[in-house]
């Protein structure tokens, strides 16, 4: 079995953790992000997402399991700031990410550069690393898998400015790429419950799925608990 067909049979059909957090937030760090990496194995996860090069080099020291690397970085000439350049890209190849996710989406990279100048240049220096798009519309999705990403994910749906507004999980979109792509697809974006987990994987048929709020951001995790009682406590105020 080749490196790529290895690394997707280790996710198919799983959960996939992605393990983030943001400069502002309280579980910003790389040894923190290897400990969530790691509990989320021990629970069961097949893969883990995560952010930046110090994260994947700590998370890969004690987690084996297949690992999708973004880096978030943004530059002042453009809205896509997932994976955006080649850079980017030979910074998580040298990390060792077995998968790399870039923003796929239908609009200009920095420095002027199409999606398809960004992939051949991808391709032309790292012809057999495992490619991931990140994409927010079925089109994006049908051209991803035209110029050659192994995979394509519907993280992007409801957060570029033409998909604003959308109801996430986007189970629509995952149905239209499941039933129309041959290359895998992985359901990922507002997946917060066991049982839209349940629809994505085992009634949509999406190779995996990644979950990440719901899992590893606490901070949001105590907002949505505590809004929800605020909600309730306004509600029954307003009846009284």
């Amino acid at each position: 079995m080749n490196k790529k067909k290895n690394i997707l049979s280790k996710i198919k059909g799983g959960l996939i953790v992605s393990c983030q957090a943001l400069e502002d937030e309280p579980l910003h760090g790389a040894d923190i992000m290897a400990k969530m990496a790691l509990a989320a194995k021990l629970g069961g996860a097949a893969g883990i997402r995560a952010n930046g090069v110090e994260d994947i080099r700590a998370i890969k020291k004690i987690v084996d399991l297949p690992l999708i690397g973004i880096i978030k970085k943004v530059y002042k000439d453009s809205d896509i700031y997932l994976t955006p350049t080649v850079e980017e890209v030979s910074l998580l190849v040298d990390a060792g990410a077995d998968i790399i996710a870039a923003d796929a989406t239908d609009r200009i990279r920095p420095g002027g550069a199409s999606l398809d100048e960004f992939y051949a240049r991808v391709r032309e220096k790292y012809p057999k690393i495992i490619l991931m798009a990140d994409i927010s519309t079925f089109q994006e999705g049908i051209k991803a898998e035209k110029l050659g990403f192994d995979i394509a994910a519907t993280t992007l749906s409801g957060y570029t400015q033409y998909t604003k507004g959308t109801i996430l999980p986007n189970f629509n979109l995952l149905k239209e790429l499941v039933s129309s792509l041959k290359i895998p697809v992985i359901a990922e974006g507002g997946i917060g419950e066991p049982a839209e987990l349940k629809k994505a994987v085992i009634d949509l048929n999406a190779f995996a799925a990644v979950v990440g709020t719901a899992i590893t951001r606490p901070r949001e995790i105590t907002r949505r608990f505590v809004d929800f009682i605020a909600a309730c406590d306004e509600e029954r105020a307003g009846g009284k």
